[in-house]
Order: C-alpha cells, then sequence, then structure tokens
C-alpha cells in the first residue's frame, strides 16, 4: 500500500456528480445507494475552522493509514471499508447504470474507499492513555479528566494508571463535542451497547498502542465512531487512528512533565498561535513552508506506522 507522494496542488474541493451524503472539515461523502464513497480532501482545520488553503497529500496519507488500522483490528471489531480505491475506474462497479462518470478523476485513487453505509451513533469515543490537552487543563483544575477521579500528584503528559474511555457528543455543523459520562452513553444507547463501546474503544486503543511503540510512537489518545449495520453489529467507521484523530508522540523525545511535540498538525497550530486571529471564520492561509512542514509529518507518519 504505497502512498504517492509527489508536488501536486492541494485538494480542496471534489464536486463529483453524484448525491451528496454529507460533507465535512475533510472528508466529502457521497451517496451510492447501498454504500458510500468517502473522498478524503486535503483540506485541513485547526481551532474548529476550516482554513482556505490545504496541506498537499494529507487525503491520501490520512486515507492509507485508516486503511491500515482498519485491516489490523478487523479481529477485534467489523469495519465499515468495502475497497480502498486505487485504481478510479473501480468506483463504477458501485453505480448503477444512469449514475456511470463520464471520467473517474485521477484524484480518486488512494484516497477514496467505498464503504458499507451503516447506521451512525452519536458518541465520539475517546480513549486516553496518557494525560494531556484538555484533561490535563482539567485534572490540574480539579482533580479529574473529563469528570473521573484521577489519582493525586499526576504530572503533564504522564501515562495514566489505566486507559480512560472519555466520550463525547459528536458536534456535527461547527458545533463543539460536549463530555459525556459513561451514564450519559447509557442512557442515550442502553446498558449492553454502552458496554460493548467502552470495552471496543479500549481494546483497540491498546492494540493500536502496543503496535505503535514497535515503531517508535506513543499514542497519547485517539477517538474512534462507530455504527450499527442492519445485522445490528458494531462496526468502526469513518477513520482510524490518524495524525488527524490521535495524538502521536515521538518516543524518542518523549519526556513527561511537559507539552510533547505531536505528529499532526501541531506545526500548523504552532503558527497560527502566533498570529493576531480571533479563530473564527475566515481563517488564515498559510505560509508555504508551514503547509510544507505538517505535509511532511503526515507522510513520515504514515511510512514509520505502515512499513
Amino acid at each position: 500500500m504505497s502512498c504517492n507522494h509527489q508536488h501536486k496542488e492541494p485538494l480542496l474541493q471534489t464536486n463529483l456528480p453524484l448525491p451528496a451524503f454529507i460533507k465535512g472539515k475533510v472528508r466529502d461523502t457521497y451517496d451510492l445507494g447501498d454504500y458510500l464513497l468517502i473522498v478524503v480532501t486535503d483540506r485541513i482545520s485547526a481551532f474548529d475552522v476550516v482554513l482556505p488553503c490545504g496541506i498537499e497529500g494529507k487525503g491520501e496519507v490520512l486515507n492509507r493509514i485508516s486503511a491500515f488500522w482498519f485491516d489490523k483490528t478487523k479481529d477485534i471489531v467489523q469495519n465499515h471499508v468495502v475497497e480502498l480505491l486505487e485504481n478510479p475506474q473501480d468506483l463504477d462497479k458501485y453505480l448503477p447504470t444512469d449514475k456511470k462518470l463520464k471520467e473517474y478523476p485521477a484524484w480518486l485513487a488512494g484516497r477514496s474507499m467505498i464503504v458499507k453505509k451503516v447506521q451512525r451513533i452519536s458518541v465520539e469515543c475517546i480513549a486516553r492513555g496518557y494525560i494531556s490537552g484538555s484533561a490535563w487543563k482539567e485534572y490540574k483544575k480539579d482533580g479529574t479528566a473529563c469528570g473521573i477521579k484521577l489519582p493525586d500528584g499526576l504530572t503533564e503528559s504522564q501515562k495514566l494508571p489505566q486507559v480512560l474511555f472519555t466520550p463525547t457528543t459528536k458536534g456535527d455543523n461547527g458545533e463543539h463535542d460536549v463530555n459525556m459520562s459513561y451514564e450519559d452513553v447509557v442512557e442515550a444507547i442502553g446498558e449492553k451497547r454502552a458496554q460493548e463501546l467502552k470495552d471496543t474503544t479500549i481494546k483497540l486503543y491498546q492494540t493500536a498502542s502496543d503496535y505503535a511503540l514497535t515503531k517508535g510512537f506513543i499514542i497519547a489518545d485517539t477517538k474512534f465512531e462507530f455504527g450499527i449495520d442492519k445485522n445490528d453489529r458494531l462496526m468502526i467507521i469513518d477513520e482510524a487512528l490518524t495524525p488527524d484523530s490521535s495524538r502521536f508522540w515521538d518516543m524518542s523525545t518523549y519526556q513527561p512533565s511537559r507539552p510533547q511535540d505531536s505528529y499532526d498538525k501541531q506545526p500548523i497550530r504552532d503558527y497560527l498561535e502566533t498570529l493576531d486571529w480571533d479563530k473564527s471564520y475566515p481563517g488564515p492561509c498559510l505560509p508555504q513552508e508551514v503547509q510544507a512542514k505538517a505535509a511532511q509529518r503526515y507522510y513520515a507518519a504514515y511510512k514509520r506506522l505502515t512499513q
């Protein structure tokens, strides 16, 4: 599964002549009847704002990392992947006769996949193995992370005594995700399904975390989304364990008691923090060197994890 890492213009819009299903910050999803086509663009969001420029090659990298993890974890939980489109022409077999395209854009290759259509569960399932980000801020203030009481004396970026399940609501349309307690999840989807979500999230995290350590990465935290198929089985959907949905730290530079350098859009956040920008639309465009640095990080994470 090789990534075509040649310089091209970032893909910001797809606009295929197919029925739209949903357009997210990064993914454009089209309705193919029983299936969906997910195209991962090169759009980049920071502080919940999609920026006017993209990161070249990022979409393909994210798509391939997800495909890698979906395959690696399929014994833990089923996933929604039908086919990663290596050849754009292969889309043809999923389209009814009246919807077949006159041409199949070359950019579909590597950055798109055909997936099963399932009923999405409106809970973002977050697993935390280390304390950082918003959880660290809350711990300093209240001694808790997402409302869960933690032992005294933890330091920033420290490994937690056990993996935490800290779900949030799924904030669509620009809404922010809101922390949910485990009891909130039980109330929303029932005890049996809530327990299955929690157990699966933690098992996925632990399996991925153990593997990533062999590649020199710490996965500090990650988030998953799940759906239910027509046979009422749990299925992981959307993306899995990418630098956009997870905090990857380099083991060689990891030191507790301070913030870590993340293998993700950190160079972008760092640059944006130097600007006089109120973090609302429209976002600023990034200088070429910041875009290049971010692209390099995404690609390096992909190479290290999958090879």
